[in-house]
């Protein structure tokens, strides 16, 4: 049995949840959603729709839940796959010891996906490169598209048979390290052998044009980071792992270099201090952070005490307490 489980001859995603209740662990908003992702804006018949993405079959009149449509269409997903969550963790060190956020991301896989980039995204920093133009270029620390086509290529083609490894995305001072827990299928070559391990939840990803269908997903990841001017991630594999290393890019850091190193919070209280009604956008552009960024920051500091709030977010102004 165990080989016909690696070898993809017994698909997690097509077996039946007899646990599941349909329509009471149903999430329909969550499927509204799906359906607008996928540019469908009406359907006559739910249950028929179910039965059209491969996600449900009907026995004895009763709609039964296949995994894939558990992990996407149910109310709590985890509550039936546990082992479905994303782990994301932000590191200060390289041997990734001294965790500074940690999250357990649950839902389904889809908006897994978009959380595991808010948090990559929250933690990039951004330079600014003003050629002359009358926009400035952003040069972004990490290729954001091509980090996200590896987020879903790990939540499309874990071995869900395997209960006690969750994916996981480490953010390191110079790189993210995505790690994914897999069987490797024998035969196999990377960049080679097109492998799909659970096509029900690779179809579903692709009707909303999260990744392909044609296991294509090495080589838009190689275009988006070309496109980006970042490297090729580092790729390592095991029997049973499978792991995705991002470096940072090196206009970036030729970029970085120039400004001079200080902390961030410290530089934020000496710019509200130069400026007590300065914005986050202009902070943002100041520090070469994402607007979220600049708001994890401020929240903090405020948490702290040492700055605060005066008046309305617009209109209103910093004081820096101590």
């Amino acid at each position: 049995m165990e080989f016909f489980k690696s070898e993809g001859k017994v698909r997690f995603d097509e077996l039946i949840e007899p646990k599941f209740r349909y329509p009471e662990d149903f999430d329909l908003d969550r499927f509204h959603r799906f359906l607008s992702l996928s540019g469908i804006s009406k359907i006559d018949d739910t249950e028929t729709m179910l039965l059209h993405l491969g996600v449900t079959e009907k026995q004895e009149k009763r709609l039964l839940f296949n995994n894939a449509g558990i992990l996407f269409f149910a109310k709590e997903p985890q509550r039936f796959i546990s082992w479905s969550v994303f782990t994301v963790a932000l590191f200060k060190d390289e041997t990734g010891t001294d965790v500074i956020d940690r999250k357990e991301i649950k839902g389904s896989l889809f908006e897994i996906v978009e959380e595991v980039m808010k948090f990559v995204k929250l933690y990039s920093k951004v330079a600014y490169k003003f050629t002359g133009a009358p926009q400035r270029e952003n040069i972004y620390e990490y290729p954001f598209e091509a980090i996200r086509e590896a987020v879903i290529n790990s939540v499309m083609h874990k071995y869900y048979f395997e209960h006690g490894h969750n994916n996981i995305l480490k953010f390191l001072p110079a790189c993210i390290k995505i790690e994914n827990y897999w069987v490797k299928p024998n035969h196999f070559v990377l960049g080679k052998t097109v492998f799909r391990r659970n096509h029900i939840i690779a179809d579903l990803f692709a009707r909303i044009h999260f990744g392909e269908k044609m296991g294509t997903g090495f080589e838009r990841i190689r275009e988006m980071c070309k496109k980006e001017n970042a490297p090729f991630p580092e790729i390592e594999l095991t029997e049973n792992y499978f792991y995705v290393t991002f470096k940072q890019s090196h206009v970036y850091l030729q970029m970085a270099q120039k400004q001079t190193p200080q902390k961030t919070t410290q530089k934020i209280v000496e710019l509200i201090k130069q400026n007590p009604s300065i914005t986050r956008k202009e902070l943002s552009e100041r520090l070469g952070l994402t607007e979220d960024g600049v708001k994890f920051h401020l929240n903090k500091l405020k948490e702290k005490k040492v700055i605060k709030r005066i008046g309305p977010d617009k209109g209103g102004h910093w004081e820096v307490v101590q």
